[in-house]
């Protein structure tokens, strides 16, 4: 077993801003902290060498063979700083004996804003128009966009995301539509919310927003039969995670007006691209390539979470869980599935 102090803990793919906001938080809480730029992988798991404790970030690789690096270096706690874990192998974990924790809900309000800033950017054309008044383009053609007030949206997932999104679209005057396998919130019911089955919510839907956790009952939910399926010329949001949306499958509904808008702040294939800048570089990736040629797609590098508040709620939950965890009380944990 390792002798390393439990109160350590090194931040991979970390930037300023987990510099910062970290060391903020941490005056509450006494952790010895690392931070380091590289992604985790099987190559750098070497650097948490003696670190009982490791946190990754959303696009890092958290498998089983950097689990087994991991394990042999010591560490003996994953602490995520996100709410997904969908790129952390928990059997594997489980088997080594590795805790992993995470941080279930942040600012709930920071991906919620962004959503419906994406909805009110695309609806109204704001990136367009701002681009072409800078250019001295003050006509109004091609701009029409349409009243949200006695629209519906759909929300998949009523977490507490979604639910604070979903709060947030019916004070537009909003028709709410809910899909979740779980019971119904309580307060999206209070505000006049409709809980359907998935297939009526995508076909009744002017406005259709994802907030839920990548498993593999979601992969691909969104698929070239879901999207057939959607209201012709329906705007489609996506700020839960990127392997939601089959990729491929938008280009098609896009070029034929099947799909009027889309709005993505995550990316199926955003690994080793998104949080980098790659501006002097050519972009390898064809579809994300085709999708950015369209004017009615705006995509964000997944910056839904990204708000002072978020951030040091992140912090903090996440230097908390590492103590609660090394005083044997912990929580926040992810749990293997089934067999």
């Amino acid at each position: 077993m390792s002798s390393a102090h439990p109160h350590r803990l090194i931040l991979f793919s970390s930037r300023q801003y987990d510099a910062d906001t970290f060391c903020q938080a941490n005056e509450s809480f006494g952790v010895e902290l690392d931070f380091r730029e590289a992604h985790l992988d099987a190559q750098t798991a070497i650097l948490a060498q003696g670190f009982t404790a490791v946190c990754p970030f959303v696009n890092d690789l958290v498998d089983a063979a950097v689990l087994e690096k991991l394990h042999a270096g010591g560490t003996r706690l994953v602490a995520l700083r996100s709410a997904g874990f969908n790129h952390v192998d928990l059997h594997a974990a489980k088997r080594l004996g590795i805790a992993v924790t995470r941080v279930p809900a942040y600012s709930p309000h920071a991906v919620a804003e962004h959503a419906a800033g994406m909805i009110l950017t695309l609806n109204r054309r704001l990136h367009r128009a701002v681009a072409r008044t800078r250019e001295g383009d003050f006509s109004l053609n091609g701009l029409l966009g349409f009243d949200l007030y006695g629209k519906t949206v759909g929300v998949v997932g009523t977490g507490i995301i979604g639910r604070t999104f979903g709060k947030i679209m019916a004070g537009f005057g909003m028709q709410v539509l809910a899909y979740d396998p779980g019971p119904p919130a309580t307060d999206l019911l209070e505000r006049g919310a409709r809980y359907v089955a998935l297939d009526e919510l995508l076909a009744n839907s002017d406005v259709v927003s994802l907030h839920c956790p990548l498993l593999p009952a979601t992969y691909h939910m969104i698929d070239e039969r879901a999207l057939a399926s959607m209201k012709r010329g329906a705007m489609l949001i996506n700020t839960g995670r990127g392997g939601l949306v089959e990729s491929n499958a938008l280009i098609g509904a896009l070029k034929s007006g099947q799909l009027g808008h889309l709005g993505l702040d995550v990316y199926e294939e955003e690994g080793g691209l998104f949080f980098e800048d790659h501006s002097d570089h050519l972009l390898q990736d064809d579809v994300l390539a085709r999708l950015l040629t369209f004017p009615n797609v705006i995509i964000t590098a997944h910056q839904a979470f990204f708000t002072r508040e978020a951030l040091i709620e992140i912090a903090s939950t996440t230097l908390g869980n590492l103590i609660a965890w090394a005083n044997g009380t912990p929580r926040n944990l992810v749990d293997a599935p089934a067999a």
